[in-house]
């Protein structure tokens, strides 16, 4: 994708070929996920074994290494930073189920589920502190401000939605700074330790383009919400809502219903336990007034904003190109 082409919402890059030209490298990842993690203790070394099986699809060590790559100058602790990122992320995914009560994660049964919400939060602080631990053995002072950051931004935004007791006055800018903080923090760090480990004049631009990508993932995230499918997502449509949780597509929604709509969803929020039926009363309302429309054209503006910022990057190579068609996976993935 050149520097001049706009990132089309109807262009879909599939991530096998985003991680082509770091493909060994992330290889090399996951065995450093395994070292980082190894114990001897019987159930910390269980539940590594089983979240190393649940692993996602490594986006956020992607975008760590093609930066690292960009501009021919990548450094051998590039896969050690990238291994931290994955494991911050998992740490944060185990707490956030706990948090949430969640019972499936990437279609499969969370570590609360098998296990029981004590064994969950204990280890995610196991993931966090491993985390640490490898940080210092690497001693970039700069990565641990990057990843620090980031992870006080994550516990600030999982506050900021637990605290939230009226859902439906979460405003379109309350939703912006939870997804900068939950989403877009994170993906910025990994970015900007990429240029730490390749070229540090990137930095900043790199900085800037995970911020908005992990804005852009965000609302394309919440959007599969109303338009997945739980063989597709693994989860079911509608989980969020499920989980009072108010993303911008109703929010946008909340806008433009109808008297009745808009008392349907109020009551719905005031339920214990809405059935099936409600949730797609609310999704099927959410699509008819344009809540939809109106995310997905957020997404495609901060996808234009990622892509601005790579502008700044004076680089033409595989690993730029990878970064630019990251975009359109960000915003076109079905799960």
């Amino acid at each position: 994708m050149s520097n001049t082409q706009s990132i089309s919402v109807h262009y879909a890059s599939e991530l096998a070929r985003i991680q082509e030209p770091v493909r060994d490298s992330l290889d090399s990842v996951v065995d450093e996920i395994r070292r980082i993690i190894l114990s001897d203790f019987e159930i910390h070394k269980e539940v590594n074994d089983y979240l190393l099986k649940m692993r996602g699809k490594l986006f956020r060590p992607t975008l760590l290494l093609l930066a690292s790559e960009v501009g021919g100058r990548s450094h051998k602790d590039a896969v050690a930073l990238a291994a931290v990122v994955e494991l911050v992320h998992l740490a944060t995914l185990v707490h956030d189920d706990a948090v949430d009560h969640s019972v499936l994660r990437r279609g499969l049964p969370t570590v609360n589920h098998l296990w029981n919400h004590q064994v969950a939060i204990i280890t995610g602080d196991f993931l966090y502190s491993r985390s640490i631990l490898e940080l210092t053995r690497i001693g970039r002072l700069e990565a641990v401000h990057a990843l620090a950051r980031a992870s006080n931004e994550m516990s600030v935004g999982e506050m900021r939605q637990l605290i939230s007791y009226d859902a439906l006055g979460f405003s379109e800018e309350d939703c912006y700074r939870l997804m900068a903080c939950k989403t877009a923090s994170l993906m910025s760090a990994a970015c900007d330790m990429g240029g730490l480990v390749g070229v540090k004049e990137y930095r900043e631009a790199f900085r800037h383009f995970g911020y908005a990508l992990g804005m852009a993932f965000q609302i394309a995230d919440d959007l599969l919400d109303y338009e997945g499918s739980e063989e597709s997502t693994g989860k079911p449509v509608g989980h969020d809502l499920r989980e009072r949780k108010v993303t911008l597509p109703l929010i946008e929604a909340m806008r433009h219903v109808e008297p009745d709509d808009r008392g349907r969803i109020q009551r719905f929020f005031m339920r214990l336990k809405p059935s099936d039926d409600e949730i797609e009363g609310i999704v099927d309302a959410v699509r008819r007034v344009g809540g939809l429309e109106y995310a997905r054209g957020k997404a495609e503006e901060f996808a234009q904003a990622a892509n601005s910022a790579l502008d700044k990057i004076p680089v033409a190579d595989k690993a730029m190109d990878a970064l630019r068609e990251s975009i359109g996976y960000a915003i076109e993935r079905k799960r």
